[in-house]
């Protein structure tokens, strides 16, 4: 656990949502959990996302939520940092699950802007500041208006900000213009991070630290690439590497996260079982979604691009 020690340092660049697999009898995979977990720190993840959009939070019980923290803060050993999905329209459920997030042994929390209920500005303030009061782990906000129907106000978050616990936000809402405008709003170690891997690169060129991303649980090395020639000012060589991955991001962001645990199956990591009300894709969308992995998964395209 790593409390409030700097988390501006390892929360940067692509960092991946993962998963929840699930058996035939709809319980929990730990194993190929394990395997996932394991395969983006061997890729140099700095951080991974457990129980989250991607891991179908809504449906997970929580011990089940505790059950894959425990998980990937065992098969992690310090070598990454978790961070726990613990969002939740009920302020005392999301507390509840921040404190079992802290206990699990997770080193950040994901908390996102209450959905359904459609609070005020003050009202989200007052529920990310009770969070934050119930524990020492630093809190990510996440504004996914699309999903909550309300915004997360850039004064809302310049507010939030001035709490060295709250250390960045997860942008959901596709506005590459965002970072330029809350660049002056909030302290320089507040992270500012992509939710929406097709807009991705235009956030990071506009300042953004990273993108907590779908498609890097398929192309982890890519990502990284992409991000680092950004950050090295190379922006042709990242945006021909960040074109290979276009006709996957549309395939998982429409999907999600059916599309994705269909793309990992293909690559032999887990079933693509999901948990109603989510289903399995038809059988034209996975056709789809195998030509849109074949071209990310040709090794000799990759590497031209990089050249």
């Amino acid at each position: 656990m790593t409390s409030l020690a700097n988390p501006a340092s390892w929360l940067a660049g692509y960092m991946t949502d993962l998963p929840t697999p699930f058996d035939a009898d709809a319980e929990l995979d730990l194993d190929a959990f394990a395997t996932l977990c394991e395969r983006q720190i061997d890729a140099g993840a700095s951080a991974i996302i457990v129980g989250e959009t991607a891991g179908e939070a809504s449906t997970l019980t929580t011990a089940e939520k505790d059950r894959l923290i425990r998980c990937a803060v065992e098969t992690a050993q310090g070598r990454a940092r978790v961070i726990a999905g613990a969002g939740s329209n009920s302020t005392d459920r999301a507390i509840e699950l921040t404190m079992r997030a802290e206990r699990a042994g997770a080193d950040a929390v994901l908390s996102v802007v209450p959905y359904y209920n459609k609070p005020m500005q003050a009202g989200i303030a007052a529920h990310f500041r009770a969070i934050a009061a119930s524990t020492t782990l630093p809190v990510i906000l996440h504004d996914i208006p699309a999903r909550t129907v309300r915004p997360l106000a850039d004064e809302t978050i310049s507010l939030l900000a001035q709490s060295r616990q709250f250390v960045g936000l997860k942008d959901g809402t596709g506005d590459v213009s965002r970072p330029t405008r809350l660049s002056s709003l909030v302290p320089p170690g507040f992270r500012l991070l992509s939710g929406d891997d097709v807009t991705a690169f235009g956030f990071i060129a506009s300042g953004g630290h990273g993108c907590i991303s779908l498609v890097s649980n398929i192309a982890p090395d890519v990502c990284r690439r992409i991000f680092s020639n950004l950050k090295q000012g190379r922006l042709q060589s990242a945006r021909q590497l960040h074109r290979r991955l276009g006709p996957l991001e549309a395939c998982l962001s429409n999907d999600v996260p059916a599309a994705l645990k269909y793309a990992l199956s293909l690559l032999g990591l887990m079933h693509p079982n999901t948990r109603l009300p989510i289903v399995e894709l038809d059988e034209a969308d996975k056709a789809q979604v195998a030509r849109a992995l074949a071209g990310v998964t040709d090794d000799d395209s990759i590497e031209a691009a990089q050249a």
